[in-house]
């Protein structure tokens, strides 16, 4: 039996992700920092599970930030793979907490890699890095001849964040090369799914959908709605991740849809789950979102009330305008093929917040 251990198990990627190990027969370790409230509302489900079901799953408190407890649990656990999932990994927020994003996101993956070397586990453990689009800055001149973003462009990362994981990147590089260790990074783009965190723009888009369309909430505000990025599916991309592990030579990748959208448009998609149509007006912070129409008997909504409206409390100090990936190399290699588009995204995501209202 497979033995895998998980960073950031209580997170989106991280529950997705231990569910797709244990039923390929792995047994699951997962590290989650200790507070004094819960937080394993994401694999609660596998949790609290384990003891009627056998379930090989075990969760450890531990922080990216504490190099004995890292190499105690690695110790303990003798993985065969590690993925590396624990993170700050809001961009916003990475502005206002600069030296913890680069404490956990940037030096928590160096403790990874050298309490692997420390404990002799080179030749035993693989180990992945979530890498992210952040990387890349958004700069139009660093996009490959097709217009995309892949394995080969140049980085330029444009906040606190993207320069905490660059560190991450080019570290496992770095082992890799220096200690021939199998350690791999994952380029993911944007990946949603309706477990994906309430301050992250898809999710505060889609509950607001769900909250307007039951009257529970009036408007909803966001930033740059001009913004693009390469919406995929977290349960495509966790799949991903685990095919990159299964090579037989350690390699980066580009993960994404090869898709790009507008903010402006998701929201767009998401309200018309709901049979609403939306008419934008105005330009940059006066930019607002009117119900044009609604076609669902369930969510009747005036006729032009604001539903959208653009607040710059929102706007990032640098912005990051277009990002949109080549998935060329990890369809060739890897054989990974996204199931979900963005509609079907969309439309889970609408529905699982319709249900919590």
């Amino acid at each position: 039996m497979k033995v895998a251990l998980i960073t950031g198990i209580t997170g989106q990627d991280g529950s997705y992700l231990a569910e797709l190990l244990l039923e390929k027969g792995y047994m699951v370790h997962g590290v989650k920092r200790r507070a004094s409230s819960f937080n394993t509302q994401r694999i609660d489900h596998i949790y609290q599970d384990q003891h009627e079901k056998h379930i090989n799953f075990k969760l450890h408190y531990g922080d990216l930030t504490d190099s004995t407890n890292i190499i105690r649990i690695i110790q303990e656990v003798q993985p065969d793979e590690i993925y590396n999932l624990g993170a700050m990994s809001h961009v916003k927020v990475s502005f206002d907490s600069p030296e913890y994003v680069a404490n956990v996101d940037g030096i928590g993956t160096l403790r990874i890699l050298e309490a692997i070397r420390i404990l002799g586990l080179m030749n035993k453990t693989r180990v992945y890095q979530a890498s992210t689009s952040e990387l890349y800055g958004g700069l139009a001149e660093n996009k490959n001849a097709a217009g995309f973003y892949d394995e080969n462009s140049p980085f330029y990362p444009r906040s606190p964040y993207g320069v905490a994981k660059i560190y991450a990147y080019w570290i496992t590089k770095n082992y890799r090369e220096a200690y021939n260790m199998f350690a791999c990074n994952g380029i993911l783009f944007n990946h949603e799914s309706p477990r994906r965190g309430e301050t992250f723009v898809t999710r505060k888009i889609t509950m607001a959908t769900a909250a307007i369309a039951k009257g529970k909430q009036e408007c909803l505000y966001l930033g740059n709605l001009n913004a693009q990025r390469d919406w995929g599916h977290a349960k495509d991309y966790v799949e991903a991740m685990w095919r990159i592990l299964q090579q037989e030579v350690a390699e980066d990748y580009v993960i994404a849809t090869g898709v790009t959208t507008y903010i402006r448009d998701f929201v767009r998609m998401a309200f018309a789950e709901v049979g609403v149509e939306l008419l934008f007006e105005g330009e940059n912070e006066n930019e607002t979102a009117k119900v044009a129409a609604c076609n669902n008997p369930l969510y009747q909504l005036e006729i032009g009330q604001v539903v959208v409206r653009v607040d710059p409390e929102y706007y990032r100090p640098t912005e990051v305008d277009l990002l949109i990936g080549d998935p060329t190399k990890s369809k060739t290699q890897l054989g990974w093929k996204p199931q979900y588009d963005l509609k079907a995204l969309v439309k889970e995501m609408v529905e699982g917040d319709l249900k919590l209202y």
